[in-house]
């Protein structure tokens, strides 16, 4: 029964990303041949910097990242916003998660190792519980604001599927890197380096 639901599951997924891309390139050819005018804008905000409160929110390299507000475990509530002018990387998450387990060192050296601003959302409506997030907080002495995504509603803007991933986002609010998947510490260095 488990394996069938596990094949189950493996398909839906592997459906609604097909479903997806097929959607994205329907609309990215609309948009191109409907919008020539804002596709104009985007190229020139790209060449020469752009003023990122014009850019168009969205989760594509170069669009304004959606801002969110969440409570962290200690119980303050941060905003992506609070962040700008600063570097900042998003990371979404799980305690349950092996390649999230993985990556969390190297996270926490790059925390310790850079100013880039780390933002830990932890997609805590699939935890069993808060203690399992504090635990794991503490075996892994992470330093970083862990936030809680306690009805998935970041997880869901930001079209989270699998986990861990990552948005990189420069000091004016603009995604400039995403990672499906683990990232390691030298991935995480170089892709800080490209960023104002």
């Amino acid at each position: 029964m488990k394996r069938i639901i596990l094949i189950v599951a493996i398909l839906a997924m592997f459906g609604w990303a097909v479903y997806d891309f097929v959607i994205e390139d329907e609309t990215t050819n609309e948009e191109s041949s409907n919008s020539s005018e804002s596709e104009d804008y985007m190229v020139s905000g790209e060449a020469d910097g752009g003023n990122p409160e014009e850019l168009e929110t969205g989760l594509e390299i170069g669009s304004q990242a959606p801002n969110f507000e969440l409570e962290t475990l200690d119980g303050s509530v941060v905003r992506l916003s609070d962040f700008r002018g600063q570097r900042v990387m998003i990371n979404f998450w799980a305690t349950w998660c092996p390649p999230c387990r993985a990556e969390m060192p190297d996270m926490q050296k790059f925390h310790e190792n850079t100013d880039i601003k780390i933002l830990a959302v932890n997609l805590t409506e699939s935890e069993n519980s808060i203690s399992d997030v504090s635990d794991f907080t503490e075996e892994f002495g992470l330093s970083f604001p862990i936030l809680l995504d306690r009805e998935d509603q970041v997880a869901t803007a930001y079209e989270i599927i699998p986990i861990p991933s990552t948005y990189m986002v420069d000091s004016e609010g603009v995604i400039q890197h995403k990672a499906f998947g683990a990232m390691n510490y030298d991935m995480m260095v170089q892709e800080y380096e490209k960023m104002d």
